[in-house]
């Protein structure tokens, strides 16, 4: 442990968090640990309170990045560059820990077997999320629980199998802990996008596990825009196709197919909710199919890497347009 005692150290990348990192920020200062943890925000470029935020409590340390030198795995490695804890949690200025054991438990979990490099904790939906992402998290995260400590054991399986790979290769450090000497030996891959992904897969390749813990809860989501949705499915297809090169049926009946599927499995679900609730599904139900375009369309778009067009990735990406931000 480092000779100031913290055991933890807890980054937060930021940039125009709003009233709503103010809270992510005080439920993790709130946190109930039996031993020292620090505060790291790393912040590139906000115009808004945020910087102000963390302000207001002078243990939280600041590191600030200039917008244009921003990228998600080597922005996160120059905050744990600096951090002073044999681990670091890693969490985003959108999600909050539910409970003041958050911390604690992502702990326990790590320390539970020394080959464990990193640990992914449950998402929840905010209460203004609609119905169709709540499900949707209760149902991602629900295919964690069966094994939720998993290993490389079946070479030939991972080499054939992309449903194998995708199961290793998760990981979400909107909520996570990783482990130092492992991070020393294998920091975050420098790439724009899906980096804790990327991670994942090199600490799964050189023989480490991953854990999954289901007591470690944050809320967090998104009530995207139309366009916002299209930009994030594009910039995530765009990026885990060219990380982990996934085979990916990109035809245009594909398109289709996935879309109308997603529809029908959302109005399934409001069926399930009854007639007493479907009259405050109206406007969500009318919206949904358009929504469900947008994210199957934007994906569709970035598994083909926008056609190899600069000019038409920039547009589409979100991604880029936010490093797009003047100085």
């Amino acid at each position: 442990m480092d000779a100031s005692g913290i055991k933890v150290s807890v980054v937060i990348p930021t940039k125009n968090g709003g009233r709503r990192f103010k809270s992510v920020l005080d439920a993790v200062l709130e946190q109930q640990t039996e031993w020292p943890f620090e505060v790291i925000v790393i912040d590139s470029g906000s115009s808004d309170e945020t910087l102000a935020i963390a302000r207001e409590n002078s243990t939280v340390r600041i590191i600030n990045v200039e917008p244009a030198d921003f990228q998600h795995g080597r922005t996160r490695n120059v905050a744990i560059q600096s951090a002073k804890g044999d681990f670091v949690a890693m969490i985003t200025q959108d999600a909050q820990p539910v409970a003041n054991t958050w911390l604690s438990t992502l702990v326990t979990e790590i320390e539970a077997d020394e080959q464990i490099a990193g640990v992914f904790g449950k998402h929840i939906a905010y209460d203004d999320a609609s119905l169709f992402t709540r499900e949707e998290l209760v149902q991602h995260f629900a295919g964690f629980e069966l094994q939720p400590v998993v290993q490389m054991t079946d070479p030939e399986r991972y080499l054939r199998d992309v449903g194998y790979q995708q199961h290793l290769y998760f990981f979400s450090d909107n909520n996570a802990l990783i482990r130092r000497s492992v991070w020393e030996r294998y920091p975050y891959p420098e790439v724009d996008f899906s980096e804790d992904q990327a991670w994942a897969r090199v600490v799964i390749e050189a023989g480490f596990k991953k854990a999954y813990s289901r007591d470690a809860v944050v809320y967090h989501s998104h009530n995207y825009g139309l366009w916002e949705r299209f930009q994030r499915s594009f910039d995530e297809s765009m990026a885990l196709d060219d990380l982990f090169h996934y085979d990916q049926p990109k035809g245009i009946l594909v398109l289709l197919r996935n879309w109308i599927g997603l529809t029908l499995r959302d109005l399934k679900l409001i069926r399930q909710h009854g007639p007493k609730e479907n009259w405050k599904l109206i406007l969500p139900a009318i919206r949904m199919p358009i929504d469900n375009f947008m994210r199957i369309s934007g994906g569709w778009l970035g598994a083909q890497a926008g056609f190899d067009c600069p000019a038409l990735i920039s547009f589409c990406s979100r991604d880029k347009k936010l490093k797009r931000v003047k100085r």
